[in-house]
């Protein structure tokens, strides 16, 4: 049976974060007394935004790609932040302040569009402004997803054209993520590896999906998947040392056969993948996953002085 609890973001446990304190729309309260209402348009609707970020050494790690994404992602809902990018900021630091946290820490930061005041679908019910909500915890990755790796099974739901809901959007309405999690756990695996809508290798249900053939990273267009922060940071990381790194439409036949498969996120930061439909990729050795990963942590040491 599946082990539930190895996935791309399992956290070594920390009790530290039963006592948390949460940030709710200008309020910093222990977790135990962080609500929002029933009629918030995010309970209701899923009508809201978020990002995953990560705090090292008292840094956000590019926390304005995050921002880019971020107030993108609102402007195109019209969704109003209600902020600046340097009162978010505060808002952050306020919280880590108040958890006296400064180092492996992963925070979601989420915005609805707020309390509405009929159960009903239109933006315009929503009255009161906006609803922000941070939560910060304690939490590295446990040792198993370096060494163990992930397996995936690829899954009938797929990630959709940009006239339907757009990909790209980190949108709080993520079913189509959750139903892909369901098929992969009945096929026995960790996570799902989801496909385009032309049958092409895309991405996970939560991370950025990349392959390794012949000393060449492939990933996807990019087309029909969630931009992530991470990811790009790779392809630049392979531009910048001479590893060849292609955005492109590839097939299951190709993934099946490749040296090396890892996923990509802000959580995990390179996650590997041991194998797909129950089919084994390459040989364990991973070199290539194994320097991009040595250049994404000097990447984040430079970044954040740590």
């Amino acid at each position: 049976m599946t082990d539930h609890g190895h996935t791309t973001h399992t956290a070594e446990d920390d009790l530290r974060n039963r006592d948390i304190r949460i940030y709710v729309n200008g309020e910093i309260v222990h977790r135990d007394a962080a609500k929002v209402s029933v009629y918030d348009a995010g309970f209701m609707l899923g009508d809201g935004m978020w990002e995953g970020m990560r705090l090292y050494n008292g840094t956000w790690a590019f926390f304005d790609e995050h921002m880019d994404r971020f107030f993108a992602s609102c402007k195109a809902v019209s969704l109003d932040v209600g902020k600046t990018r340097q009162e978010l900021l505060e808002a952050l630091n306020a919280t880590a302040r108040a958890n006296g946290m400064t180092t492996d820490v992963h925070c979601r930061l989420m915005l609805t569009r707020g309390i509405k005041d009929k159960p009903f679908q239109h933006p315009k019910l929503s009255t009161t402004g906006p609803t922000l909500v941070i939560i910060l915890e304690h939490s590295k990755p446990v040792e198993s997803l370096s060494s163990r790796g992930i397996r995936l099974a690829t899954v009938p739901q797929v990630r959709g054209l940009p006239h339907a809901q757009d990909p790209k959007l980190n949108s709080h309405s993520k079913l189509n993520c959750i139903i892909a999690c369901l098929q992969a756990e009945a096929a026995d695996a960790d996570e799902a590896l989801m496909l385009d809508p032309h049958g092409f290798v895309n991405t996970t249900n939560a991370c950025n999906f990349f392959i390794v053939r012949k000393g060449e990273v492939w990933t996807s267009t990019g087309d029909y998947c969630m931009n992530g922060v991470t990811r790009q940071k790779v392809i630049d990381l392979c531009r910048a040392n001479g590893i060849p790194v292609f955005e492109k439409n590839y097939s299951l036949y190709e993934t099946y056969g490749a040296d090396e498969a890892f996923l990509t996120g802000t959580f995990g930061a390179q996650t590997p993948v041991a194998s797909i439909d129950g089919k084994p990729i390459g040989t364990g050795e991973r070199p290539v996953t194994a320097r991009i990963r040595a250049l994404y942590k000097e990447l984040i040491r430079q970044h954040t002085g740590g």
